[in-house]
């Protein structure tokens, strides 16, 4: 269902000289509403399996409070994103499920929030089909549109990301009347998390050290012996200065973040400790905070069927706000 909404700009190309628009639309808390279009909030997540610490912190804890913040959130499955890269069928398929109890035991709620698989929404007729359905940039800025979504939530260093869908949305209502809200950057504190072998790179799924990521389903065991070798340094003093010190300052952070407390009272209850004992203290609040994730995670794992239901009625909402979009861009355009 991507694609007419990127050929429906006659001419796409002029994307590379217009798209400095200065107008960048963003806020940092709850906007006021447009009274044109109601909120209406939309992310996405590539099913790369079970989600790793960062993903928890940076984006997912935001997920769940903004369900409760705005009237209309939609969390996609981004599957097709994914394929941008070689992937095998079955473990791809084995992902989305695993993401989807990963995201359900950490707190989306399928009554607050549409979540759904990406690939489900796509368009079933062959002559739709084009390389704008696997490029990365189009099929995010056509997913944001499609749904009308008024807020992106987004890091500070991907603001940048909504820039095409604000100019795609800018270019067709001015070519073709008014039907796209102008996305805004729905900024959030992302916190960064750390590589744990590396503290100058973002922990990554990816990462081939096993030592260097902590996923939200690791056994508590295995938690305490990936921060018992966190990388720090041979200062034994805990304090906070990611520029300096960006290993210890990296396990401060986790620390405050996952025992719900400020950096200053996370400083506090290291005082005393050098970094090896403080190492216990970042390890026991990872574990509590994890553990009963990692149990509702393996509960929801053995209900594939619930899962599958689950999407599938994701599925049938995010059409339903689809669907009219769609008809209009078609009808506007000379489609249909």
């Amino acid at each position: 269902m991507a694609l007419p909404l990127c050929t429906a700009v006659k001419h796409p190309f002029r994307l590379i000289h217009i798209s400095s628009f200065p107008r960048r639309l963003m806020c940092s808390g709850v906007c006021t509403e447009n009274k044109v279009h109601p909120h209406r909030v939309f992310s996405g997540i590539q099913p790369t399996g079970v989600p790793h610490l960062g993903n928890f912190l940076g984006a997912l804890e935001n997920w769940v409070a903004l369900q409760n913040q705005y009237p209309t959130v939609l969390y996609s499955i981004v599957d097709l994103h994914s394929i941008t890269q070689p992937q095998d069928p079955d473990q791809l398929r084995s992902n989305i499920l695993d993401l989807t109890a990963s995201l359900l035991a950490c707190g989306i709620d399928p009554e607050k929030a549409i979540l759904f698989q990406q690939s489900q929404m796509k368009s079933g007729q062959k002559n739709e089909g084009s390389v704008g359905l696997f490029t990365y940039p189009v099929l995010q800025a056509a997913d944001i549109l499609l749904y009308q979504s008024t807020h992106v939530p987004v890091g500070e260093d991907q603001v940048q990301h909504l820039e095409l869908a604000q100019d795609l949305a800018r270019i067709f209502n001015n070519h073709y009347g008014d039907l796209f809200p102008e996305p805004r950057t729905l900024l959030s504190s992302t916190r960064k998390v750390k590589s744990l072998r590396d503290p100058s790179a973002k922990m990554s799924k990816s990462d081939p050290q096993t030592m260097a990521t902590i996923t939200i389903t690791d056994s508590p065991e295995d938690i305490a012996l990936k921060i018992r070798r966190a990388v720090t340094d041979f200062t034994s003093e805990v304090t906070f200065d990611p520029e300096t010190r960006p290993g210890v300052s990296n396990l401060v952070m986790i620390h405050a973040a996952m025992a719900a407390i400020s950096v200053e009272e996370a400083l506090s209850q290291a005082r005393g400790l050098d970094t090896g004992a403080y190492k216990k203290l970042v390890s026991d609040a990872v574990v509590q905070r994890l553990t009963p994730i990692r149990h509702e995670i393996g509960k929801l794992r053995s209900d594939r069927a619930y899962l599958e239901g689950l999407l599938a009625q994701g599925r049938k909402k995010a059409r339903e706000l689809a669907a009219p979009v769609l008809a209009e861009v078609r009808h506007r355009v000379g489609f249909s």
